[in-house]
């Protein structure tokens, strides 16, 4: 009888540096952790479900100087956040299929740290993986942290990577 495969949840998100369409140092090395400690060479034993959470700006507007906007500027950025979900999605996507790991992925809008949350508690994945930037007391009063708020949160096991010294940028806020 051949069991189900251990659901590993793999939260990704979008780098915040100017110029780097990527994704970010803390969810790249969370997940390239996760496939090289957890997963191995057990492929067939493992799922992973990436979820990326999108999040709008508080004035709704990334990027955008200008207070004025029509229709259209609403819809291109839109289209303009869908396509950059897609394309960081698909970086993490094509690497499961690579090493031939099963995995899904979806993206949802809103507050990370709710979002993550409630799709622990949709999905049930047996834990939730997610990368840290190592943010000192100071900066985590300001910036906040998604990981230690999944930590408490999280209606499964919850494991945090955390990235090295020398990959991060100069401010530890930036990823």
């Amino acid at each position: 009888m051949e069991s189900e495969p251990t659901r590993v949840m793999v939260a990704v998100n979008e780098s915040t540096l100017k110029g780097y369409p990527h994704a970010s140092i803390s969810s790249k090395k969370a997940f390239e952790w996760t496939l090289k400690r957890i997963v191995r060479s057990n492929t067939s034993g493992f799922k992973l479900l990436l979820l990326h959470v999108q999040v709008q700006d508080e004035d709704g507007f990334d990027d955008m100087d200008s207070i004025y906007a029509s229709p259209d500027d609403i819809r291109q950025m839109r289209e303009r956040n869908k396509a950059k979900g897609l394309h960081l999605l698909e970086f993490f996507v094509n690497k499961c299929h690579d090493i031939g790991v099963g995995c899904e992925a979806w993206i949802r809008k809103g507050d990370p740290t709710e979002v993550i949350c409630h799709e622990v508690r949709r999905v049930r994945p047996d834990f939730l993986v997610v990368g840290s930037r190592g943010l000192g007391p100071f900066q985590k009063v300001f910036v906040g942290t998604v990981s230690e708020f999944c930590v408490k949160h999280a209606e499964c096991p919850v494991i945090t990577i955390k990235r090295s010294a020398e990959e991060s940028p100069q401010d530890p806020a930036d990823d």
